[in-house]
C-alpha cells in the first residue's frame, strides 16, 4: 500500500466507503489497469478487494467509470471471456492498446500506480 493513502476510518460509512473508490476508479489514467486490492489500498480500505468486487458488480448499466480498468490479482481478467461484459471488458482493453495474453495483462506494462499519475 502507498505510505501517503490513509486508511479510512472503521466508522466510515458505506456511501462513504463507495464514493472512495468511485473517486480513485475515475482516475484510472487511459491504458492502465490496477487490481480490486490496489483500488482497495488506494481508496483508504486497506485490504478490501472483495468488497471492492461486490461494489463493481452493482455498478449501474450505463456507468461512466472505467471499470474496466480494474482487473483481478496478477493481471488476471475475471470476468468470463464469454459473458457479454466480459466480451465488453477485453473490446474495450483492447482499444485502449492493452495486449490480453491468456485472459491476462501485463501489469508491469500496464499497471497504474497512483504515485505516476497525481503530480
Amino acid at each position: 500500500m502507498n505510505e501517503h493513502t490513509p486508511l479510512l476510518p472503521p466508522s466510515a460509512d458505506a456511501e462513504t466507503r463507495r464514493a472512495a473508490v468511485y473517486l480513485v476508479m475515475s482516475q484510472i489514467p487511459y491504458g492502465k489497469v490496477v487490481s480490486y486490492g490496489q483500488l482497495a489500498a488506494m481508496a483508504g480500505l486497506g485490504r478490501a478487494a472483495r468488497w471492492v468486487g461486490r461494489l463493481m458488480s452493482q455498478l449501474p448499466d450505463g456507468t461512466s467509470l472505467p471499470w474496466h480498468r480494474v482487473i483481478a490479482a496478477g493481471g488476471r481478467l475475471s470476468l468470463p471471456a464469454g459473458s457479454p461484459a466480459g466480451h465488453e471488458q477485453r473490446m474495450r482493453l483492447r482499444a485502449e492498446g492493452l495486449s490480453i495474453v491468456n485472459d491476462r495483462v501485463d501489469m508491469r506494462r500496464h499497471g497504474w500506480h497512483s504515485t505516476e499519475h497525481s503530480g
